[in-house]
């Protein structure tokens, strides 16, 4: 029996994802979620108030808010008006802001500073006078310029240690799981990412391989950014961190994050090894897809968020909707 989950696609925010977002709701997505990476393309809240218009009954939102982008009445603000447009179909993720903030430089954000943003966000969604820096704030906006307070939207956070997923049990609507599920949770969103092979298909053929490569290279960005000299010990790290220490050692960082997730433009990530994609992410023929979604159900997710790289968004959404057998 096909697993009760629910299913959702990551759409990074760029100028064809108001049109993928269209091919989603079609084919039978419940959701799509676009990241707030304002360093790799256009605007997470733009993005979603083109979504809000292009699409019907589709929801959607952002996954994930970085706290440290905006002020918290900027981003209530954000929130009640993309409510206003679309009512009840906008859904909030929060996180630390790894892929964001490394491609700065930048540490992720504290817990201390997620439990602050988001509490301060809700206060002020519910209508209430928040304290922020010292000074107390509101959303004034008058009858009918805003949603009557108070504002209602679904609210979760990313995460996967222990205290990460304490906190998201503790102060939100539920998890959006960046490893495996986890249990206790009413929401438990299981964010994988991957391409669906073609039966008879290798991971090293060349359209799995041009499309894995970028993902795959996440290990690499996040080994490099935690520990350099680790890389040396990922499937040919040692050419790859070759590669990336012939930069200038200021701008690293920027050359490693170029095109993240999405591609390989920054002459890195050509040489990252695929071999393992099948274990490295959600990754196999449509058959061996849904048997790890019934393996994931019974962990503890209640739903999926399907991602992949920028080479063919529109194959992947196709292709996943048939593994979830959404029609």
């Amino acid at each position: 029996m096909r697993p009760v989950l629910t299913y959702d696609f990551r759409l990074p925010p760029g100028p064809r994802t108001g049109e993928y977002a269209l091919l989603a709701e079609d084919l039978g997505f419940r959701a799509v979620w676009c990241p707030e990476v304002p360093a790799f393309g256009h605007d997470v809240w733009v993005t979603l108030a083109r979504i809000a218009e292009k699409t019907e009954r589709l929801k959607f939102g952002p996954s994930v808010l970085i706290p440290s982008y905006r002020h918290p009445m900027a981003q209530a603000s954000a929130i009640a008006t993309i409510e206003q447009i679309a009512p009840g179909r906008l859904m909030v993720g929060f996180g630390t802001g790894f892929t964001g903030r490394a491609g700065m430089g930048k540490k992720p954000l504290s817990l201390a500073s997620i439990r602050t943003h988001i509490a301060q966000v809700k206060a002020l969604l519910r209508g209430e006078v928040a304290d922020i820096d010292g000074g107390l704030a509101q959303i004034l906006a008058s009858d009918g310029r805003l949603p009557d307070r108070p504002i209602n939207v679904p609210v979760y956070m990313a995460g996967q240690g222990p205290k990460a997923r304490a906190l998201a049990k503790e102060i939100t609507d539920g998890l959006i799981s960046l490893g495996g599920p986890a249990e206790g949770f009413k929401t438990c969103l299981v964010s994988t990412s991957g391409t669906v092979l073609d039966d008879g298909e290798d991971v090293t053929s060349p359209r799995a391989s041009t499309t894995l490569k970028p993902l795959i290279a996440l290990a690499y960005h996040h080994r490099y950014t935690t520990d350099p000299e680790g890389v040396k010990a990922l499937p040919n790290g040692e050419a790859w961190l070759a590669s990336v220490e012939r930069v200038d050692e200021n701008a690293r960082h920027l050359s490693v994050h170029r095109g993240h997730n999405l591609d390989i433009s920054n002459g890195h990530d050509a040489l990252v090894d695929v071999s393992a994609a099948r274990q490295m992410t959600f990754t196999g023929t449509r058959e061996e897809l849904r048997e790890r979604l019934a393996q994931l159900e019974a962990r503890g997710a209640t739903g999926i968020i399907f991602g992949t790289s920028g080479y063919d968004v529109e194959r992947e959404l196709r292709a996943y909707a048939e593994v979830a057998e959404l029609r």
